[in-house]
């Protein structure tokens, strides 16, 4: 599979962009336990344009995470086109179109999936958007606005005739929010559609190995994006593409084992955000970690309240000891 001059080997694996998820100790992450590209949390065009000093700096990005995209997101062609080549400074491998996110102040005010009422808008910009740059332009995007509105098989052509150069389709509608299970029907009709020739990428529910390889053998996706399921987890990815290159399972992570990639994440954290935003970032990671534990309740609320750096360590330390 091949997006722009980008090769990827067989089974590409992506780890999705989530706000106030994938910044770069996370990325860091997922780019260590083998995701095949990364994503920036996604910028607000207006933002970008305005130099605002939050969103500008979603457009840091490293050479060890290459392949790596920039996501914007926005409803004016004008400003997007700005947007991306700003975007474009920060010498992104790609730029990435978000014509997905379900959340009220983005999908609400006519941005992400809430082009998906208004898909004249959403080919002007994917169109000056695409003209603005040199780097390969990408979209993300869903089935439709809800199960009475699911426009993806048009959409895609659209949005390939514009020139978008891969397409990833999350298998929800934007009423569904993050709810319900992900159809991944329609998925597979796009990538079958004989009109389609850029790469489609599917996403939705891949939580273990045997659902990504699922996705690949019965809907034929050229690759799969993985993002909920990361969270608390980016050795998901380790996972995953050891399952669908030798057709067996990884060795499952001893306890301790998680303790030490938690710890180096947390000290990646604190490295790109200081202290104590670092530390208070990683809540949401923890929240999702040591599923499994007996009686863990009580230590993941102490776990979650913690703002110094070496109090969390020592509860990492007493957490391998105890359990």
């Amino acid at each position: 599979m091949k997006i722009g001059t980008i090769e990827f080997s067989k089974y590409p694996v992506f780890a999705a962009p989530m706000e106030d998820v994938s910044e770069p100790s996370f990325r860091f992450m997922c780019k260590k336990h083998g995701a095949d590209m990364l994503y920036t949390e996604f910028a607000s065009c207006d933002a970008l344009v305005r130099n605002v000093n939050k969103t500008t700096r979603k457009l840091i990005t490293y050479e060890y995470e290459r392949p790596v995209a920039v996501q914007i997101f926005g409803r004016d062609p004008q400003a997007m086109a700005d947007a991306a080549r700003i975007a474009e400074e920060s010498k992104p491998d790609i730029i990435d179109i978000n014509f997905g996110c379900p959340v009220k102040k983005v999908a609400g005010k006519g941005s992400g999936a809430g082009l998906l009422r208004n898909l004249p808008l959403m080919k002007e910009i994917a169109e000056a958007v695409v003209q603005a740059v040199k780097v390969p332009v990408t979209a993300k995007t869903r089935l439709g606005w809800d199960d009475h509105d699911k426009p993806i098989v048009s959409v895609a052509e659209m949005l390939q005739d514009c020139g978008i150069q891969a397409l990833t389709i999350h298998g929800r509608t934007r009423a569904q929010m993050y709810t319900g299970e992900a159809d991944w029907t329609l998925i597979g009709d796009v990538k079958n559609n004989p009109r389609m020739t850029i790469p489609i990428i599917g996403n939705g529910d891949i939580d273990s190995p045997e659902k990504a390889k699922m996705m690949f053998e019965q809907f034929g996706v050229d690759a799969i994006m993985i993002g909920r399921a990361s969270i608390g987890n980016p050795w998901i990815f380790r996972d995953v593409k050891h399952y669908l290159t030798t057709g067996k399972f990884a060795n499952t992570f001893t306890l301790q084992e998680q303790i030490d990639e938690l710890k180096e994440f947390t000290l990646k954290s604190v490295e790109f955000k200081g202290l104590p935003g670092g530390v208070i970032h990683m809540r949401r990671q923890f929240a999702k970690s040591f599923k499994g534990l007996e009686n863990f309740k009580e230590t993941r609320v102490k776990l979650l309240k913690l703002e110094k750096l070496d109090d969390v360590m020592n509860l990492l330390d007493d957490i391998a000891t105890k359990w």
